[in-house]
């Protein structure tokens, strides 16, 4: 069928790039074999295809758009088929075209006269061209060569038509195109103005909404306004009425405003004067603080005085009173106005035969019997206490037998509370009452609180729980030979209050090591030692001091026939009758002006130095039991008692700068 397609469909397929081609396939076109169709008809047919450029111009629209396929079909039927004309809403509909051979398209006979093609040797028609009215016969082949020349000749003279209207055709859907194209973008565009005046059409809607909402809320304001206005009227009459009145009260007010103007006037001078008697009041006061100061210095000089002339180390004895069930010793005697007591006992002669009596006399500071209380022993320690603040370096410990009431007399009972707190407790309350007081003439005190005790030559910081996993070395050290002697690792608590004391010193008593004698249910099994140390500042008299204030509660001497310790007893009794054997050493070597002391033989010593032979005010008290049986014990702790009230240590000074 390929072979079969005529030259002319070729032609139209590629006009514009193959017109040689065209020239030469229409030159070797075949003799057609067919019937001529009138030259009438033939003539009609090319000046209707002539007529009817708008058609054609459709049809080249219309294969540009077709597939490739159908453009081929369109093509071929040009020349021999008459289009239908278009419609104006429509693309002009393509008739269908079937594929012919050559010798058809080169007849063009229309549809209704086409036939099944003829053989060659078939009469031919007559040439149009020629207006022949009968076939040529057979053997004129030179008038059927001149007839195929003229249809050869006018059927390219279609194909330049076709192809110029083809031209103008594309040109035209060109512009069509392009102004489609515009349309298009004008559509878009008005569509888009279209989108923007309905959104604004939405908004005005919506503010119209809005100004309605606000129409009708400014309706209700009026309305209440109007409410208001008249509830404003009313309350305005009312307030003219009531300045009118307050007009009358004013007048009466000008008037007694005149009158206190002139009560003011006499104030003033009265005032004025009075200020005068400030200013020599104030000038008086600051005289009279001077000479406070000074009193207070001259009474903390006369002070010290009246204390040294006591002695630097002073030692009290008290008689502990007798216990249920215990029997009176023969016979001991108290002289408190000759500060005396004597020990009396009947024994018998060295034959056996005669008994006779001896006495022990013992003179000390102060002597006190077993009905004394513990304020009235309190109130003769009090003037060393004060000392404390004033910049001395103070120490009190207890000294005597197991039993004999030394932690009594330092601590009191459990209950740190009322008429039976010991001198600890005591002289803690008197500091801090002391320092309020002085902080009226501009002394500001520092408070620091520590709490240990030596237990076999070992020392225990009695502030640290016992749940406390580590243990902790403790070494007693002095940092310069002017510093004071310090316990490393040991807990140094600031304290402010007498309260945050005895909350420390219920946890030493609760730490402290105690255990069960013969002597003594409760017996301290070690020395303890509390310290409050004190600082003190007078800014404005640019005056500042410092000092310790120590209290000792040493463990109670015994004898082993007595006491019939063993063990672990047996060794705490060994070492503690060793540290107060070198403690009476100590006193023995002061006593007797020795140049060297021995205060580095045991702990407890060592710790005491600066107390007991330093810049120190050292009170000893000597605790003696009434019992028969501890007769023994008592003189030999009041023979002990009376060598250190021999020691002379030299007078105290005061930390200050």
């Amino acid at each position: 069928m390929d072979e079969e397609r005529s030259p002319l469909r070729q032609l139209n397929e590629k006009p514009a790039c193959h017109e040689p081609a065209e020239k030469s396939a229409l030159s070797k076109l075949p003799v057609p074999s067919v019937k001529r169709p009138l030259p009438g008809k033939e003539q009609s047919a090319g000046q209707n295809n002539l007529r009817q450029p708008a058609k054609k111009r459709l049809l080249d629209q219309s294969d540009d758009k077709a597939p490739p396929n159908k453009r081929k079909m369109v093509s071929a039927s040009v020349v021999g088929f008459k289009p239908r004309p278009p419609v104006m809403s429509q693309r002009p509909a393509v008739n269908p075209v079937y594929k012919t051979s050559a010798a058809t398209v080169a007849g063009g006979p229309s549809r209704g006269a086409m036939k099944k093609p003829v053989a060659a040797t078939s009469k031919p028609e007559a040439p149009s061209g020629v207006g022949a009215a009968s076939r040529r016969p057979g053997w004129d082949l030179k008038g059927k060569m001149s007839d195929m020349q003229m249809k050869v000749s006018s059927y390219q003279e279609q194909v330049r038509n076709t192809k110029t209207q083809n031209r103008e055709l594309r040109e035209e859907a060109e512009r069509a195109r392009r102004e489609l194209e515009s349309l298009r973008e004008e559509h878009s565009a008005l569509l888009n103005k279209m989108s923007d005046v309905q959104s604004k059409v939405t908004s005005y809607q919506e503010q119209i909404q809005t100004i309605r909402q606000e129409n009708q809320g400014l309706r209700e304001r009026g309305d209440r306004a109007q409410r208001e206005l008249e509830g404003l009227t009313l309350e305005h009459s009312a307030l003219l009425n009531k300045m009118r009145a307050y007009e009358m009260e004013n007048q009466e007010l000008s008037s007694l405003k005149r009158t206190l103007e002139m009560d003011l006037s006499r104030e003033r001078a009265l005032s004025a004067q009075r200020l005068q008697e400030v200013r020599e009041l104030t000038q008086s006061n600051a005289e009279q603080t001077d000479k406070l100061h000074q009193g207070e210095m001259e009474r903390r000089a006369l002070h010290n005085t009246l204390l040294e002339l006591k002695g630097n180390i002073r030692v009290f004895c008290r008689v502990r009173p007798l216990l249920d069930g215990g029997q009176q010793q023969s016979s001991f005697e108290i002289q408190p106005q000759d500060k005396t007591i004597v020990l009396v006992k009947t024994e018998e002669s060295h034959i056996g035969k005669e008994k006779e009596l001896h006495k022990y006399p013992f003179k000390f500071d102060h002597v006190f019997p077993p009905q004394c209380s513990q304020q009235q022993v309190f109130s003769e320690i009090s003037l060393l206490v004060q000392s404390a603040l004033d910049g001395y370096n103070v120490c009190s410990f207890a000294y005597g037998q197991t039993g004999s009431g030394k932690t009594y007399t330092m601590e009191g009972p459990d209950v740190l509370a009322g008429e039976e707190m010991g001198m600890i407790p005591r002289a803690v309350q008197q500091i801090f009452q002391a320092a309020c007081k002085l902080r009226e003439q501009g002394w500001e005190y520092q408070f620091t609180a520590s709490f240990l005790e030596i237990y076999n030559e070992t020392i225990r910081d009695l502030l640290v729980s016992n749940k406390t996993p580590k243990k902790m070395d403790y070494e007693i050290k002095r940092a310069s030979p002017t510093a004071d002697i310090r316990v490393t690792n040991l807990k140094y608590i600031p304290v402010s209050s007498e309260e945050e004391v005895l909350v420390l010193i219920k946890l030493a008593k609760q730490n402290r090591s105690t255990a069960r004698t013969q002597v003594n249910d409760v017996s301290s099994r070690s020395h303890s030692v509390f310290q409050l140390r004190i600082e003190g500042k007078n800014a404005a008299r640019d005056v500042s001091c410092n000092s310790i204030l120590s209290l000792v509660d040493l463990a109670g001497s015994e004898r082993v026939q007595k006491s019939q310790s063993t063990g672990d007893r047996l060794k705490e009794m060994k070492s503690i009758n060793a540290s107060l054997t070198n403690l009476g050493l100590v006193f023995s070597a002061l006593a007797s002006k020795d140049g060297f002391v021995p205060y580095r033989n045991c702990k407890l010593t060592y710790l005491l130095q600066d107390c007991l032979g330093g810049n120190s005010k050292t009170l000893m008290f000597v605790n003696i039991s009434p019992e028969i049986e501890s007769f023994s014990e008592s003189l030999n702790s009041l023979r002990f008692a009376s060598k250190v009230n021999e020691c002379v240590i030299g007078t105290a000074t005061a930390n200050r700068k």
